[in-house]
């Protein structure tokens, strides 16, 4: 490190620099300028570390970990206000080495846990209990030690100063220089306290944006956050012009005369070494039953179990998947991972809690059905394991399972009880502001009236993923407007500089974690302003440092059916079991290819109905194929009318090669599923399934380099099979196009069933599961009108 600065800390909070949008750019700005290090600090929390520890290291850059906490010089307990005195201080802390990191997670956790009063917030008792491994810089003007000096206390600035000295590894009175008048008379003061007392200096930039011209943007964005107008007299702003990311030189310049301040940074940095560790699963305990060796020969023992009782005669294809899957979990080392599922599924069986048959990849798993885990036969249906699972390219599994709204907190609960509180909590996620919101809230700040930012907002297209700029491109009358208009540049400009950053935190709809320890000493932990408690990184973070995330999805149609299958019982006398029913059931086809779909799962929208009456489904194959193809890009792209035309004999069904007709018959030679890709490189060029799954991952980048290179190696090994090289180029394109609107099969094979359980249910018994479905949808009048209309449709009173 051979710089005369790094930037030790880059504040989040009111920031342009706050949210994962920023930290690549923000990483990106430390190399450009040529330093060695970078800390980042977010205000209060550590959101941001995970996500910046890995970028860092990816452009290679040191990262140092740290926080700008909040300390009250009370009780972190106490919530009484105190009239003319701060209730909290600002403190860096950066984590020094291992024990320092734990501590920061410790510390981060219990701000918001026990000390959540207006600040998370943490005091000197258990800053004293968790202090080693920590280096402390005494922050901005907002610091503890600087209000203290700037109040003319000086001796007990000086005691702060030894106080912290004291309890934590080392201790650097900071220098900032943004312009501030109050600034220039700290500075002098810091000086005189730090060589009385021999505490060392440290010169640092409050970052709240990278770029010097990005201030006003910066201003829009406070606005935004207070619900303030930009033209409000006494709202918060920053004084300053000066919080971007400096240079070395820019540092120089304002620091020349205390040289050691900007050495220290980079001493401090090469002091700061933490190494996280990625990838590796820390599953909670699970006994193993004495009479087995390890989980991996129980797992194999209640497979075999579940093999026979799913399939009663299994031939030696069936044994042989069997084996291959369970060989890829046991060298994954995730059979522990597997029977934690399958306990708290048979949990919420035995509660009576309506569990669905298999959502995401998961259903394409032999070991998860022979389990009970999923309750689709992933044979039947032609569903793929690697999709799930791949040996190629060692990733976290992930089942995510679907249980009636009404017992999903049950099994929740049961887990909690079972793992402990401590080790058992929700998950975060953050809201970020999208194009159409952006343009809305900058136009509110500048004072344009509603009416005219409301026709800006709807010029830029609803489209996935939609950014201005992309917005620019697609849409000429905003782009007309843009150029025309000096004021809707200026709204969009600004939309374009705050856009993708972090609107606010909220719990996850589904998202769980599971922990073998106390989760504090893994992750930090959150307390929202209505009390939930959340980690704080969001669920990809939570799954890059191996915690087990589970997605408890409640799902109101499980409860629809289960309430219908009650008024069954009670008014006919009659218990269905809904994994019995007949799939071939003509009069149940029948509702969709009339378009008879009201309260059917996933078939009910009018898009969907227009399509059904086409298609004329008559098989649980064309509902999967529709669930999966109904969606924006094969919409657009005309495959679902390809589709149609095709089955009813309208178009031609022709295949490349001959191999091709297995894989793609049941979808009347089009590409539907992201599968079938799979099972077409392994059959034409001879890909295991992993390498394929690898491949479609490929083709779904759309990056030139990456097909070129993959194309070459596709044909070469095609022709190598005896397929003609011309042949080999027109299938790998056909791949590469269909790649990027495949779908799932697995879950949509899921999905597909439990809408055709709830069509059965209403075509055999209409009243009982209108009644059901009106019960579920009681709150909501428009959904009960629809629902009134299809009961007297019905002749149903």
């Amino acid at each position: 490190m051979d710089r005369t600065f790094v930037h030790l800390h880059n504040h989040s909070q009111y920031s342009l620099l706050d949210g994962a949008c920023r930290i690549s750019e923000m990483v990106g700005r430390c190399r450009e300028l040529g330093m060695p290090a970078l800390a980042l600090t977010d205000h209060g929390n550590l959101h941001g570390l995970i996500e910046f520890y890995r970028e860092a290291v990816s452009q290679g850059v040191r990262p140092v970990l740290g926080i700008e906490t909040y300390i009250t010089p009370g009780s972190r307990h106490d919530r009484t206000p105190h009239r003319g005195e701060r209730n909290n201080y600002h403190l860096i802390l950066l984590a020094r080495n291992q024990t320092g990191y734990r501590n920061l997670l410790e510390l981060s956790s219990r701000a918001f846990l026990e000390g959540l009063y207006q600040r998370p917030r943490i005091d000197r008792e258990i800053l004293s209990r968790h202090g080693e491994g920590l280096i402390g810089l005494s922050a901005c003007l907002h610091g503890e030690v600087n209000c203290l000096v700037r109040g003319e206390k000086y001796e007990t600035a000086l005691e702060a100063a030894r106080y912290y000295r004291e309890v934590l590894d080392e201790f650097y009175i900071e220098l900032q220089d943004h312009g501030l008048p109050e600034e220039k008379i700290a500075t002098r003061r810091l000086i005189d306290l730090a060589r009385e007392g021999g505490f060392p200096l440290v010169a640092s930039n409050d970052c709240h944006y990278l770029f010097g011209r990005h201030s006003a943007a910066q201003d829009v964005l406070l606005c935004i956050q207070t619900g303030k107008m930009r033209s409000d007299a006494n709202r918060l702003r920053f004084e300053s012009d000066q919080m971007y990311f400096k240079s070395a030189e820019e540092m120089e310049r304002l620091f020349g005369e205390v040289p050691e301040a900007l050495e220290n940074t980079i001493r401090i940095a090469e002091k700061c070494d933490v190494s996280l560790e990625f990838g590796k699963l820390r599953l909670p305990h699970l006994p193993c039953p004495p009479a087995y060796a390890s989980l991996n020969h129980y797992l194999d023992a209640i497979c075999e179990e579940g093999l026979l009782r799913r399939f009663p005669a299994p031939g030696e294809e069936l044994r042989a998947r069997l084996r291959y899957e369970l060989d890829v979990i046991h060298a994954m080392d995730y059979a522990g991972y597997f029977l934690i599922v399958q306990d708290f599924i048979n949990r919420a069986r035995e509660e009576g809690i309506p569990v669905g048959p298999g959502r995401g990849s998961a259903a394409g798993s032999l070991v998860a059905y022979c389990l009970g885990v999923t309750n689709i036969d992933p044979i039947r249906y032609n569903l793929i394991f690697e999709r799930f699972l791949n040996p190629e390219r060692i990733s976290m599994p992930d089942i995510d399972v679907d249980f009636s709204d009404r017992g999903r907190a049950s099994v929740i609960r049961y887990v909690i009880d079972k793992y402990g509180a401590e080790n058992v909590t929700q998950i975060i996620t953050f809201g970020t502001m999208a194009a159409r919101a952006v343009v809305r809230d900058v136009g509110r700040v500048m004072g344009v009236p509603y009416g005219e930012v409301d026709r800006i907002a709807k010029m830029v297209p609803q489209a996935p993923h939609i950014t201005l700029e992309k917005a620019l491109e697609q849409s000429p009358e905003l782009k007309e407007r843009y150029d025309a208009d000096e004021r809707v540049r200026e709204l969009v400009d600004t939309g374009r500089v705050l856009e993708g950053l972090t609107r606010h935190a909220s719990t996850h709809a589904a998202g769980v974690v599971i922990s073998p320890t106390p989760l504090v000493e893994t992750v930090p932990l959150y307390r929202s302003s209505e009390g939930e408690v959340t980690t704080q990184w969001d669920m990809v973070a939570c799954e890059a440092i191996g915690l087990l995330k589970i997605d408890f999805l409640g799902l109101r149609t499980l409860t629809v059916l289960q309430d219908c299958l009650e008024g069954i019982r009670a008014n006919h006398g009659v218990r269905i079991d809904l994994d019995s029913i007949p799939l071939d059931d003509s009069a149940v086809y029948g509702l969709f290819a009339g378009g008879e779909t009201v309260g059917i799962f996933q078939f009910e929208s009018s898009g969907m109905t227009d399509y059904l009456r086409k298609l004329k489904p008559h098989c649980l194959e064309d509902l999967i194929a529709m669930n999966a193809l109904y969606r924006p890009g094969p919409l657009g792209s005309g495959m679902i009318d390809d589709f149609i035309q095709r089955k009813h004999g309208a178009k031609q069904i022709r295949y490349e090669h001959s191999s091709l007709e297995p894989i793609l018959k049941e979808t009347y030679g089009v590409i539907v599923y992201q599968e079938q890709v799979l099972q077409i490189a392994s059959a034409l060029a001879g890909y295991s399934l992993g390498e394929a799954d690898l491949l479609r991952r490929a083709m779904g980048k759309k990056k030139q380099e990456i097909m070129d290179e993959q194309r070459a190696i596709f044909v070469e090994r095609a022709v190598g099979r005896g397929v003609k090289g011309e042949c080999a180029r027109r299938v790998f394109d056909l791949m590469a196009h269909f790649a990027g609107y495949g779908f799932n099969k697995s879950h949509s094979a899921g999905y597909a069933l439990v809408a055709y359980q709830t069509a059965w249910l209403k075509r055999h018994y209409p009243a009982e599961f209108l009644a059901a479905s009106l019960t579920s949808e009681m709150a909501d009048k428009d959904r009960v009108m629809i629902l009134q209309a299809e009961s007297r449709r019905l002749g149903i009173r």
